[in-house]
């Protein structure tokens, strides 16, 4: 194995497990939207200038990046023996400048310009020009970093595959190997959040109320709704994901999800959010154009919650209010029920509750990280007393409603023991008051419903409801 004192370093998917120019692009989406029907017009005029373009226009914050630590350690090892450590990237060279700004580690950078696409052979050429034929090792990851290996004395292989490995071996001595854990199903499963799914039992919630359990088509047809809305959702959540990766990694807990720590790759996650909504629009059309129509509805409304209403303050929680709501009525349009005033203003107000708890946990997550400001929302640290007085009272509201129906002569023709219903209300009220506790605590996950899932108390909340739900509809008559 020859010596050398060069060590040549690619950046995307190297010493970051992501790639910059992803990154980049996602950045412009989200940051500046209008300029997104530009990106075939440059990509049109080669690849080098489009990767120009959009390194101007984006906002990437390369210090947010998911680095290859035990890649970046040995590096720094490297160093320390004398060698010398260049940034050799095809990424264009504003992001590699930023790049080797933000570590102390490297001597040097190639990168691409507006004319050279720095990628393959052409990185060879230029690495060989520099520092001469087998005048550098190269650490890489894919295919494309065939050609610079060829090159190499040494190779150090991040990420690769045992093709590229065995490839690799016929063309200079593999120096080190760096491994990562790979995308398994876990992961996907984790990306698509099935266990969010149990939001959308809302959509039989019309059903239940009507008192309609026993109709078989209606419940065939909800049965297909909710996987529709279930995959609209998971290609919302990717969406959201991708378009939230600054924030999310800023985050202590939300950094580990599968796209924001680049255990799965960007492009993948564009890939596969199409594919998902397709299938729901397809399932959708099995239901009824009803309830494609709020389908479809809550889709747009999410999508403009993703790329603008989430940043705005109080809008955000309404909008999460809302998209619960429309679940709800989306379960009423797939099966041509109508829903009642009573249940609509009930779930606007439990809701809004529960997004002001979730709003509240993330301020309580950063003042205990002595930030001022949450990234990527409207809210300062300042503002969780009020938060926590608008989610109490929503929440206590909500209950109050329950009250009025309870007045009304609906509940008389609905229910055989209406008088049961009353006693709903403390359980109501205590479970508010249980998960604001919860909350002011620091014992609440960040999203109400998934502690309330794993939640012992939540469980026992919803068992005795049911059983008062049950007796109080004891004897009723089921039509259909």
């Amino acid at each position: 194995m020859k010596e050398t004192q060069v060590i040549a370093v690619d950046l995307d998917g190297t010493l970051t497990l992501t790639d910059t120019l992803h990154e980049s692009v996602l950045s412009l989406l989200r940051n500046k939207p209008y300029l997104f029907l530009l990106l075939p017009f440059w990509l049109f005029q080669g690849i080098a200038y489009f990767k120009l373009k959009v390194s101007e226009h984006s906002e990437l914050d390369v210090t947010t990046l998911p680095y290859n630590q035990p890649l970046i350690d040995w590096l720094r090892e490297e160093k320390l023996n004398g060698k010398k450590i260049v940034l050799s990237t095809a990424a264009n060279e504003q992001v590699a400048l930023a790049v080797v700004n933000s570590f102390d580690l490297f001597d040097e950078f190639i990168a691409s310009d507006s004319k050279i696409n720095l990628k393959s052979a052409l990185k060879r050429h230029a690495l060989q020009e520099r520092y001469g034929i087998k005048g550098y090792d190269y650490a890489g990851n894919s295919s494309d970093d065939i050609e610079v290996w060829a090159g190499a004395s040494n190779a150090i292989l991040v990420n690769a595959g045992e093709r590229i490995l065995k490839k690799v071996s016929k063309l200079a001595s593999i120096k080190q190997t760096f491994s990562s854990g790979g995308s398994g199903i876990e992961l996907w499963l984790k990306a698509l959040r099935v266990h969010q799914w149990i939001k959308n039992l809302l959509l039989f919630v019309p059903l239940l109320a009507a008192h309609q359990l026993g109709n078989i088509d209606f419940l065939g047809l909800l049965i297909i709704a909710f996987f529709s809305f279930s995959l609209c959702a998971s290609s919302v959540y990717i969406i959201n994901d991708l378009l939230d990766l600054e924030s999310d990694r800023s985050h202590p807990r939300k950094k580990n999800r599968p796209f924001a720590s680049a255990k799965l790759p960007i492009i993948a996650g564009v890939a596969i959010a199409p594919l998902l909504i397709g299938l729901s629009v397809a399932l959708g059309v099995m239901v009824s154009i009803e309830f494609l129509i709020v389908l479809l509805l809550y889709f747009l409304l999410t999508a403009t919650y993703s790329l603008v209403l989430k940043r705005l303050v109080l809008v955000d929680c309404v909008t999460l209010a809302t998209l619960y709501t429309i679940r709800i009525i989306a379960g009423a349009a797939a099966i041509s029920l109508s829903i009642s005033f009573w249940l609509l203003a009930f779930s606007i107000f439990i809701f809004l509750s529960l997004a002001f708890v979730k709003r509240y946990v993330e301020l309580l997550v950063h003042a205990k990280e002595a930030k001022c400001f949450v990234q990527g929302r409207g809210y300062a640290v300042s503002d969780a007393p009020l938060l926590q007085a608008l989610g109490v009272s929503s929440g206590y509201i909500s209950a109050f409603i329950i009250a009025l129906y309870i007045q009304t002569e609906d509940i008389i023709s609905l229910y055989t023991h209406p008088i049961a219903i009353w006693f709903m209300l403390p359980i109501i009220l205590f479970w508010i008051s249980w998960v604001w506790l919860k909350a002011t605590r620091g014992e609440m996950n960040d999203d109400p419903i998934v502690f309330a899932i794993k939640d012992k108390v939540s469980h026992l909340v919803a068992m005795l409801t049911a059983v008062i739900f049950l007796y109080a509809s004891v004897g009723i008559h089921i039509n259909g």
